[in-house]
């Protein structure tokens, strides 16, 4: 979304899902919390169908973004997709699990209207094939990294945990948002993925080098 008023209709889309919920999504409800002049967001997005493909879009714009960052080292920029070289995988796990806690700490506090939205797209995206299939595409689009990380980590069965990886994740964010679940501690999310990562690794490392329990 290159545009800057697509990008503040998206976004303004977005927090309207989070606060008011599906219904609360109109046109004229964007171009007033937005403050564009009446019609604005019609033009850009002239059916509800639009209005809630481009809000998706935005919203995948935005956790790719957050996403971005998760290699095995905070400060990487790519995730390593070669393997974990011989000795160099307790390191790996290790910045892998800093960067999950973080990344999924912001997801539950700082962007927590973004994955509200979330939510509520997915639900309507049920009823709606033009928007599932928007929505599986933007699915695909962190499954099939998730996938390299685990490999990079020295997984067994990459594909396995990496999807395995996604549902884990996803499953705390929603027993959090909307669940019966409290918002779990920075060290509650850190302790639940060293947990799991060191189980779905506890059969082999790359280096053949079991990864062991802490």
């Amino acid at each position: 979304m290159s545009n800057q008023r697509v990008t503040l209709i998206g976004d303004t889309a977005i927090t309207l899902l989070a606060e008011r919920g599906m219904r609360g999504l109109t046109h004229r409800a964007v171009d007033e919390a937005a403050g564009l002049p009446p019609g604005s967001t019609s033009n850009h997005a002239r059916t509800r169908a639009a209005l809630l493909g481009l809000a998706l879009a935005r919203l995948t714009e935005l956790e790719r973004a957050l996403f971005a960052g998760l290699g095995t080292d905070p400060g990487a920029e790519e995730a390593p997709v070669e393997g974990a070289v011989e000795g160099a995988t307790e390191e790996l796990v290790d910045g892998l699990v800093e960067n999950l806690t973080r990344i999924m700490h912001r997801a539950l506090t700082r962007d927590r209207h973004v994955t509200i939205a979330r939510y509520e797209l997915a639900l309507e995206a049920t009823r709606r094939p033009e928007l599932r299939e928007i929505y599986d595409q933007a699915g695909r689009g962190f499954r099939e990294p998730a996938v390299a990380l685990l490999a990079a980590v020295g997984s067994p069965d990459p594909v396995r945990h990496g999807r395995q990886a996604v549902a884990f994740a996803e499953g705390i964010l929603f027993d959090a948002i909307v669940g019966a679940g409290a918002t779990p501690s920075v060290e509650d999310l850190r302790a639940a993925f060293a947990e799991f990562l060191r189980g779905a690794l506890s059969g082999a490392a790359p280096s053949g080098r079991t990864v062991s329990a802490r």
